[in-house]
């Protein structure tokens, strides 16, 4: 199934036309973890759609342990939530947990990381393409040579989307001998330490002899400028994404190459309008703009993905005008960088 593309501005859910009934709603949400920077600009963005929708947030926050998220939902579920947005840490361990919901009639979201059951309600950017967008931006800043691929987390099934999309672009530059690739890691926790972790055990295994590093988030990225900077290696071409602002920051000091943008405020609103919606009878094949998607387990589920954004030293300037970082946040200790660093 060719997954499709949708500008973010359309991608929130048609609300029922009669919100009389949202004054009772609860939305709970189960996040992984709150340790990456988006995070909170997701949840003031869910925030912001429930309280236009006139429903009520509640949350708990599973600090990156897959059993007390499950805890956590089960918590949730007792205070009598209508719907729930899940961000799920180990995304084959919360299915339990999903059935415990589906048992009670209340809908769930399967927020940015998808959940193998076709109950859920899958909402994420197009991560594939993230993975394409990734890979082309650091293979045009380096033709050739030794690559180095930073995963996401095992338990994620959104670092093997990302890494099928790197691949597609990478295949032919592969093939022809242009690039190999010398080393490759999952990342646990998608934790920046880790991925610094990796990233100095291939260098020493490589003798340094790497020439671009392909990582899957803008913590893994910060965790590959780390060790390649402690090897005075920085510079050379880094993949992100997530448009963390540390990670803008070093884009505009030339230490990493890309950063794909997803904006979390689009998500968040369209993930709490969702939520609302399906907690108001809305059949999941009714949502605005939900296409049926295959997952890799063969399930079939309602989806809506939203289309990410490259942000490279040519295009900077996006995110300050889209308001997601000030000027003063984005050039921090750069001089003579790119516009508007310049």
């Amino acid at each position: 199934m060719k997954m499709k593309l949708l500008i973010a501005a359309a991608a929130a859910a048609t609300l029922p036309a009669s919100m009389s009934f949202a004054d009772t709603l609860t939305i709970g949400v189960s996040w992984s973890n709150f340790q990456e920077e988006r995070w909170k600009t997701d949840e003031a963005a869910i925030k912001a759609a429930l309280e236009a929708a006139g429903a009520e947030y509640v949350s708990a926050d599973a600090q990156s342990s897959a059993a007390k998220q499950l805890t956590d939902i089960e918590n949730l579920i007792a205070q009598g939530v209508d719907a729930l947005i899940v961000l799920g840490q180990d995304t084959q361990a919360v299915i339990p947990a999903v059935q415990a919901a589906v048992d009670e009639d209340i809908p769930v979201v399967a927020y940015d990381r998808l959940i193998e059951d076709d109950r859920a309600f899958y909402l994420t950017f197009d991560n594939v393409e993230v993975g394409r967008l990734q890979a082309a931006a650091v293979l045009a800043a380096q033709p050739t040579g030794n690559y180095v691929m930073i995963k996401g987390s095992p338990t994620d099934p959104n670092a093997d989307f990302l890494r099928g999309g790197q691949q597609e672009v990478l295949q032919a530059a592969i093939d022809s001998g242009a690039i190999t690739i010398v080393g490759e890691a999952y990342t646990d926790g998608w934790q920046p330490a880790n991925a610094q972790r990796n990233m100095e055990q291939i260098l020493t295994e490589q003798g340094n002899n790497v020439d671009a590093v392909v990582a899957s988030n803008d913590g893994t990225a910060g965790g590959v400028v780390a060790a390649l900077t402690a090897q005075g290696m920085q510079g050379i071409p880094v993949s992100g994404q997530d448009g963390d602002h540390a990670a803008l920051n070093r884009v505009a000091a030339g230490t990493q190459t890309v950063s794909v943008w997803k904006d979390a405020r689009e998500l968040g609103k369209a993930a709490g309008e969702i939520a609302v919606a399906l907690a108001g009878g809305t059949a999941p094949a009714d949502v605005a703009n939900a296409v049926s998607f295959t997952t890799p387990g063969g399930n079939v589920m309602n989806a809506v993905f939203l289309a990410p954004v490259p942000v490279t030293a040519e295009n900077l300037s996006a995110v300050v005008d889209a308001g997601w970082i000030t000027q003063e946040a984005l050039c921090q200790g750069v001089e003579n960088g790119p516009a508007p660093c310049n």
